[in-house]
């Protein structure tokens, strides 16, 4: 899927540890490494001021659990398991209305939710951000975190909370879920069938424009 830029780990726990201390300079610093992955991780289910208030919240989160972050796993793990579970919430508190919410059946689409629209120039590009949209939210999210955000199977796994067999099941099916909302959607069958066969490709461009 393409170079995803590289963080220094061991800096970030560093800058963490400094930040739980009261240096703010350090989670200044903290918050600017990883702001672009957490921002687009809200934007494509979200809309822009939902977004922005979420990705202020989970680094907010991060700093309340600071000392439960022992190094174990990535910090890029670690922040996108709160990420995670602050979009859910948020999710269930607007748009419940007191009901179970199964997010491994329900779209964002069909919630209603008007996420920001990202500039792109190609029709593949779009087509494919609007089926990430009609795909349930579970499969969203394992999709935007492996091709998107480069995490491996083992790391979506600790985001999730599930086995990294798992993760690897889902993320065949939701590829599967992905272009039958393609092929539904588009109304070329050309331009379909190249978002399909270029699936990896597209992602990797809808991610860099989402930066």
């Amino acid at each position: 899927m393409g170079t995803i830029p590289c963080v220094d780990a061991d800096e970030d726990t560093v800058l963490l540890r400094r930040w739980r201390d009261g240096d703010r300079l350090s989670g200044d610093r903290l918050f600017q490494r990883h702001f672009h992955g957490v921002f687009r991780f809200f934007r494509n289910k979200t809309d822009e001021s939902a977004a922005e208030e979420l990705t202020q919240s989970t680094f907010l989160a991060v700093l309340n659990a600071a000392e439960r972050f022992a190094g174990r796993s990535s910090f890029r793990t670690y922040v996108f398991s709160i990420a995670r579970n602050q979009l859910l919430m948020h999710l269930r508190k607007r748009y419940s209305h007191g009901k179970v919410m199964d997010f491994g059946s329900i779209s964002v689409a069909e919630l209603g939710v008007s996420p920001s629209e990202v500039l792109v120039g190609r029709q593949e590009q779009r087509l494919l951000l609007r089926a990430l949209r009609h795909v349930p939210i579970a499969m969203q999210i394992v999709v935007e975190l492996y091709y998107w955000e480069g995490l491996s199977t083992a790391e979506v796994a600790e985001v999730l909370e599930v086995a990294p067999g798992t993760v690897r099941s889902r993320l065949a099916r939701a590829r599967e879920r992905i272009s039958e909302e393609i092929e539904r959607l588009a109304g070329d069958a050309a331009v379909a069938q190249s978002t399909v066969e270029g699936f990896e490709t597209w992602a990797r461009k809808l991610r860099d424009a989402n930066t």
